[in-house]
């Protein structure tokens, strides 16, 4: 279908401007104040604002091994209707890909069922075990990079042989940091006010940053491209501040909800229960200021479902995880954007062209040439998030009955309409 987008305004180069985009064969074909409608299939934009499609590079979409968590299919349906238009999904399955064969049952059900871009991630050590390095070099051609997401390498030693390996496959190490030996046993929320008011074990913020900081001083060995899992310490800001100063490869993410939350605002409810865990507010300035700064590359949901039951337990008895993908942007845009704490540009920026750059993925751009995946964001409407209405087959969040402002109207990938809101909802 050949698509003509028109009356609205199009993230272009850092900012705004009225432009029409024309698509065809999947590709963005012309960008120009004023096309012809001649043969186009014309979408009024009606003053709404045109990005590229947002890029979210942590996800779980759970298939194969836990479909009753989610799957290829429900997992992308959710990104289309938050906006994304590709997603980099974690290794953390059955069969856990760390090899080529382990990788292809994934591969096979992205390719049957996904309904937007999926860039995998193979595992960095053998069932994600910690023991011995996975198939990197069998992995690269079919993966985004390497991450054993959910736990932290442990030992240093093989997190320096696998950076060593990435390195010459030009791969980045993509890394989960938690020094186990610096956890309490049966944590389940940020060591902090939360904790103490309420006798609850606490998640010390040591067990991130004290990895984090290891793996650096491994990145000066290795000279690997280096990106550091949803941080959420202001430790962790720091040090990756630092990195950059030094030049290092190093790039990193946070999630939405450790940008708008601290542990204050915890409830006990398995919507709040994630790892790394919510933190102080202190924690929250610093990863706001690391945004603005430019420390903090990308925002990640860290989108990771789990059935109802496995999420019943409150705070002590519920996994880690909530979904992300539905929500991400108009709670940015609610807490964030319109209370004149970050440009919309900046949150534009993490979302849509930095994943891109870094991850070396298409896209990211409005251009002629560029792949036509594009979303259309209506930032003046009301609503209130209902998880009952999600797409992702999770349910858990910690925005539930938020009333927001802003959200996707509008989602093409390849030139092909994948969500198109309908007016009721």
């Amino acid at each position: 279908m050949k698509y003509l987008l028109t009356g609205g305004s199009v993230f272009r180069n850092g900012r705004f401007e009225r432009l029409d985009v024309a698509i065809d064969q999947g590709r963005i074909v012309s960008v120009s104040p004023s096309l012809s409608r001649d043969g186009f299939c014309v979408i009024e934009l009606h003053d709404r604002f045109l990005v590229p499609g947002f890029t979210d590079v942590h996800v779980h979409l759970r298939e194969p091994g836990f479909s009753y968590k989610e799957t290829i299919a429900s997992g992308t349906a959710a990104a289309a209707a938050g906006g994304y238009t590709a997603v980099c999904a974690m290794p953390n399955l059955k069969p856990v890909p760390d090899c080529a064969e382990g990788l292809r049952p994934q591969l096979e059900a992205i390719a049957r069922d996904a309904a937007i871009r999926v860039y995998p991630y193979g595992a960095i050590t053998r069932g994600e075990q910690g023991q011995e390095l996975a198939d990197l070099s069998a992995m690269a051609p079919d993966t985004v990079g390497f991450s054993d997401d959910g736990k932290g390498v442990q030992s240093p030693e093989q997190m320096r042989r696998a950076m060593e390996l990435a390195k010459a496959l030009d791969k980045p190490i993509v890394a989960h940091c938690e020094d186990e030996a610096l956890l309490q046993k049966g944590w389940c929320v940020h060591d902090g006010a939360y904790a103490r008011a309420h006798g609850l074990t606490g998640n010390a913020p040591e067990s991130e940053w004290r990895q984090v900081e290891r793996d650096l001083q491994l990145v000066r060995k290795t000279g690997c491209r280096y990106h550091v899992c949803h941080i959420s310490t202001k430790e962790s800001v720091a040090l990756i501040r630092q990195a950059k100063a030094e030049g290092l490869p190093v790039t990193c993410e946070t999630g939405p909800h450790y940008l708008t939350l601290c542990d204050e605002e915890l409830r006990d409810e398995g919507g709040f229960r994630m790892n790394p865990p919510i933190r102080s507010a202190p924690d929250r300035e610093a990863l706001v200021a690391g945004l603005l700064d430019g420390t903090i590359d990308c925002i990640a949901t860290d989108h990771a479902p789990h059935s109802a039951q496995e999420k019943s337990g409150g705070l002590r008895g519920s996994l880690n995880g909530i979904v992300g993908l539905e929500t991400a942007f108009p709670v940015l845009y609610t807490k964030l954007v319109q209370p004149g704490i970050v440009p919309l540009e900046t949150v534009l920026d993490r979302l849509c062209v930095r994943p891109r750059q870094i991850f070396r993925l298409p896209g990211g751009i409005i251009e002629a040439g560029a792949p036509a995946d594009l979303t259309v964001l209506d930032l003046t409407t009301l609503w209130r998030i209902n998880s009952s209405a999600f797409r992702s087959l999770g349910r858990a969040t910690p925005f539930d009955g938020w009333q927001v402002q802003g959200r996707t109207e509008l989602t093409l990938c390849g030139g092909e309409i994948v969500y198109q809101r309908e007016e009721h909802a």
